[in-house]
């Protein structure tokens, strides 16, 4: 059975600010605990005008205090900018609070420009990530080898249950890493669709059993507007369209109404960007979109998506995910 998740990037609109952005983030992940989704994903992005989520570990614990089913994570903290023990230990206080609810989703990208990636860090490197990961799994666990530096250091609080890991990705480097420290993995098709299922289907062949993970467990993002029509979802697409051409053309900036999008005077090789965004969109009706989104499972061999949608309006990105639930037929809860 296909399961549904959430990964919401808290997107600030034109119009709006920061704290409307925030504020509908909580309202969203209540109605999709509701509506019967598997997890709720908060995203890391700094310096970016567009996006207001720079510290989803902050996010994580008000959504999970207004939320009762779903699980609910990071998508994710982007742990070359952080300490390994940091991160375990903010992650093992959300999974004290909120037992068997808690994700920690783990990436390489900086989600920010290189001054700003500076910033955050210390000392840490990309170079640095894989053993970066390697202590994040020994603190979370307690089970750091013999011999290493920490052995003797605890992160606390301990507890009897640890946070479920994912490695998240847009390349094959992430994925091989998931396989080797047996964890989860989740392939960002909304960032880059390109080779994403070989990548996916490479880490299950892979993947390594882990004192925390028997199995293989993936899941690809997905860019998705879902509305009563096809033309409908297509005409809500067009505002990602000119947030997209804006951010690869370095003046990232909030998030577009249809009607900026639609009077934008497009360049040839904004629209070459445009298309090009557009390919790893699934925009239409309930039916087309589950249709397509069965099919990019199957071919991806994932066991979950996580839907990621975005509107200028947020009566219009409630509503997709409404339908988004109904056409899955996701077990909505009772009154």
């Amino acid at each position: 059975m296909l399961s549904l998740g959430v990964l919401d990037q808290s997107p600030v609109r034109s119009g709006g600010n920061v704290a409307d952005a925030l504020h509908e983030t909580l309202d969203l992940a209540e109605l999709c605990d509701r509506l019967g989704y598997r997890r709720y994903w908060l995203a890391e992005h700094h310096s970016t005008k567009g996006l207001a989520g720079s510290s989803p570990e902050v996010l994580i614990g008000q959504v999970a205090a207004r939320t009762s089913r779903i699980r609910v994570g990071s998508g994710g903290v982007m742990l070359q900018h952080y300490s390994s023990l940091k991160v375990a230990e903010s992650f093992r206080v959300l999974e004290t609070l909120f037992p068997g609810r808690i994700d920690l989703g783990v990436g390489r990208a900086p989600g920010s420009d290189g001054l700003t990636a500076q910033a955050l860090r210390d000392d840490g490197t990309p170079e640095r990530f894989p053993q970066q990961v390697a202590d994040l799994l020994g603190f979370l666990h307690g089970a750091l080898p013999e011999g290493h530096p920490f052995a003797k250091v605890v992160a606390m609080p301990t507890g009897p249950t640890a946070p479920e890991v994912w490695l998240l990705g847009s390349s094959d480097q992430s994925a091989a890493m998931a396989a080797h420290f047996g964890a989860y993995f989740s392939f960002a098709h909304f960032i880059n669709a390109a080779g994403g299922a070989e990548v996916t289907r490479a880490y299950r062949r892979q993947f390594r059993a882990s004192p925390w993970c028997a199995a293989p467990r993936s899941s690809a993002a997905v860019f998705v507007v879902c509305a009563d029509t096809e033309a409908e979802a297509q005409r809500l697409a067009k505002s990602r369209e000119l947030f997209i051409v804006r951010l690869y053309t370095g003046r990232p900036d909030r998030y577009p109404s249809i009607a900026e999008a639609e009077a934008y005077p497009y360049t040839d090789r904004e629209l070459a960007i445009l298309h090009h965004a557009r390919g790893r969109t699934v925009a239409g009706a309930p039916e087309q979109v589950r249709a397509r989104l069965e099919a990019l499972a199957a071919d991806y061999e994932a066991d979950e998506l996580v839907i990621v949608t975005i509107t200028h309006d947020p009566k219009a990105r409630r509503r997709s995910y409404e339908l988004l639930a109904q056409v899955f037929e996701l077990e909505e809860a009772g009154p």
